[in-house]
């Protein structure tokens, strides 16, 4: 059984983040990079399905640009078994259709069983990359799910989908299919020190993208901007007699609650 994991590098958020002479983008120096929270929760049902099952595969892919290498070895770290870099000139500006197009390119006709994806990725929250490479592909796919089961004879997978409201809805897919995956459905290891020395030396695939996608846009980017500054707040000064009527004059002022 094949397996194929789409792992991102997203920026941290805890980062400071500055717009960059374009305005179309943000600028890259001094940013942490690292791989999105949502592709983890991903990998490690993958590694769990390969622990529950012999001869499974999994190959772990990256579309993005140089410094996307880091997080397609840091998947060999937490188990799996090849790694494959999509090279592309640039980090920012793709849209989830160029990046669901290369992935696609790379994954049909090499035998995939199972495509996972994180449900989203951190920086753009659009949730349509798994979506749109399991349409490209032209395969079955669920999304949000929080649990799966594939079947003995590994025609088909059971899954269970989280709803709005708390719901739930069970599905079954015929294998090869795609799965996004949501966070919670299992808890992410931490890399065991055999398989971080494995992936420092092991050899990566790396692919120019060049080709990969026609250039189309699901949408386009017209600037990138910070948010307008929040209102100011105000400093009551004087005594506490002050402070204290001050605020209720706020108050009054301001609702209807005094």
């Amino acid at each position: 059984m094949k397996i194929l994991v789409c792992v991102k590098q997203v920026p941290d958020a805890e980062s400071t983040f500055r717009i960059d002479e374009s305005g179309m983008g943000f600028d890259e120096e001094g940013i942490v990079f690292r791989m999105n929270s949502y592709d983890e929760f991903a990998l490690e049902e993958a590694v769990q399905i390969k622990e529950e099952r012999p001869g499974v595969e999994i190959t772990a892919l990256s579309v993005g640009p140089r410094r996307a290498e880091a997080v397609v070895r840091r998947a060999l770290e937490l188990g799996a078994d090849h790694g494959v870099h999509v090279l592309t000139e640039g980090g920012q500006g793709m849209d989830s259709l160029q990046t669901a197009e290369r992935i696609a390119s790379f994954a049909r006709g090499r035998g995939f069983d199972l495509i996972l994806c994180g449900v989203m990725s951190e920086d753009e929250q659009c949730s349509q990359t798994g979506p749109m490479t399991a349409a490209l592909l032209d395969l079955p796919y669920a999304t949000t799910v929080v649990a799966e089961e594939i079947q003995s004879d590994e025609t088909i997978v059971r899954v269970e989908r989280e709803l709005e409201g708390g719901r739930r809805q069970v599905v079954e897919l015929p294998l090869p299919s795609v799965l996004t995956v949501q966070s919670g459905i299992n808890r992410p290891r931490y890399p065991s020190l055999s398989n971080k020395l494995r992936a420092r030396k092991q050899e990566l695939e790396e692919i120019d993208s060049t080709g990969m996608s026609p250039g189309r846009q699901s949408q386009e980017l017209l600037r990138v901007c910070l948010p307008p500054p929040s209102r100011t707040g105000v400093f009551l000064e004087g005594s506490l007699d002050d402070k204290a009527s001050a605020l209720v004059r706020i108050i009054h002022e301001k609702t209807d609650v005094l």
